[in-house]
């Protein structure tokens, strides 16, 4: 007959064996769902949950589980934090099952605004060129989806950008839907590079397989200095000469070590999106 205390004992393996199955399947479905921009340029991928437009350059939710993500960041830099405390306020936990219907004028010049922990970042969107991309940051931005989110990523190595979108702030969120991939052709991309200043959508394009077209969710990056990447982001967006300052000031602070977990290089400063409009200047 099993003593009392043997019973114990094998509950408590069990339930040990349980933890750790968990933790490896969080820990292979962080890798899957987590990689940013490029392994074809040969740069350093690191695996992490951001799927959602999670793309930069990875994508969202479950249709963005393959973001790959960029290189590993350079030592944190000891300068103090140069952004601000967070406004009131709780992210909004949303979701839909398919892209919004068209409500913007394609014809008609746009802008978003990012009023940050940091400043204020100024970006014209190119409706023309990226209607579905731009109609989609239009229906977000109105219901709030990016307000109180945190900016999850800044990469220093390789490419330089900051990827903001991602509800979760871990990589792995987004809207729910999907948008298809545009204006890959544009001419601002010039020898594979996305220069200072373009906002492009992250998803889950793996060019080795050429898997994950079409996956842009909410996830974007914002880059701060020319990077070399192919044409597979959506390009949708300029920052003004002011959010350029901006991002310079978060970049400066340089980026955390990449997260065991969710392989993400958090920035040092606090950037969080306070507030997100989109309007017809």
């Amino acid at each position: 007959m099993v003593s009392q205390e043997q019973r114990r004992r094998q509950l408590a393996r069990e339930k040990f064996l349980r933890q750790q199955q968990r933790r490896t399947a969080a820990r292979r479905k962080a890798r899957m769902r987590n990689s940013v921009i490029a392994s074809v340029l040969g740069v350093v991928v690191i695996g992490s949950l951001a799927l959602y437009t999670t793309g930069v350059l990875k994508n969202d939710d479950k249709s963005n589980a393959n973001a790959k993500v960029s290189p590993s960041a350079s030592a944190p830099s000891k300068a103090p934090d140069p952004c601000g405390k967070p406004a009131a306020g709780s992210v909004k936990k949303l979701s839909w099952k398919k892209e919004p219907a068209m409500s913007i004028d394609t014809s008609a010049k746009y802008a978003m605004k990012l009023d940050t922990t940091c400043g204020a970042i100024d970006v014209s969107l190119r409706a023309s060129a990226a209607p579905h991309t731009v109609n989609s940051f239009n229906f977000l931005a109105g219901q709030g989806f990016f307000d109180h989110t945190k900016c999850h990523r800044l990469t220093t190595e390789g490419i330089y950008v900051l990827q903001c979108g991602d509800p979760t702030g871990t990589g792995s969120g987004g809207p729910g839907y999907t948008i298809p991939d545009e204006n890959l052709k544009d001419a601002s991309l010039k020898g594979n590079v996305y220069p200072a200043g373009t906002v492009a959508m992250a998803n889950t394009y793996n060019a080795a397989t050429k898997q994950g077209r079409n996956t842009g969710g909410s996830q974007f990056f914002l880059v701060y200095q020319d990077s070399q990447l192919p044409p597979d982001y959506t390009p949708f967006g300029t920052v003004s000469e002011s959010g350029m300052k901006v991002l310079k000031k978060i970049a400066a602070a340089g980026a955390q070590p990449a997260d065991p977990t969710t392989g993400n290089t958090a920035p040092n400063a606090t950037v969080v999106i306070n507030k997100a409009t989109v309007n017809k200047p």
